[in-house]
């Protein structure tokens, strides 16, 4: 697995089970299981990742707001850099991410939440 995977990995199960924003909550997220992993993943990696995932289908991004309509969806990849101050823009999982991310046997932890033993990242332990 290329590390480039490993991070859309981590993002899509960032982003399954709720709106996320990158510096609310993803980016500690991934960086997390990346540190799990002995890696140091930056934002501008995530930020790369999503734009693929929403690219390619697997997440969308929207403008969510407290006040009608709740929800915006963008059409592709938003600007977000530099980091948001307001958290306006969050990233979501399609059905079809969903479906990518259930069935992606390379996820490095086993049913015990730890280091599988044998995973390895581009052929290097």
């Amino acid at each position: 697995m290329s590390r480039s995977d490993l991070v859309r990995l981590f993002v899509l199960n960032a982003i399954a089970d709720d709106y996320e924003n990158v510096d609310q909550t993803i980016l500690s997220d991934v960086a997390k299981l990346g540190g799990r992993c002995g890696l140091a993943i930056e934002r501008s990696e995530i930020v790369e990742a999503l734009a693929w995932l929403i690219e390619n289908g697997l997440a969308r991004a929207y403008l969510l707001s407290c006040f009608e309509p709740h929800s915006t969806e963008l059409e592709g990849m938003p600007k977000i850099d530099p980091v948001e101050q307001d958290f306006k823009t969050y990233f979501y999982i399609t059905k079809k991410g969903l479906e990518h991310h259930s069935t992606d046997t390379r996820w490095p932890f086993d049913d015990q939440d730890n280091l599988r033993p044998d995973w390895v990242l581009d052929g290097t332990p």
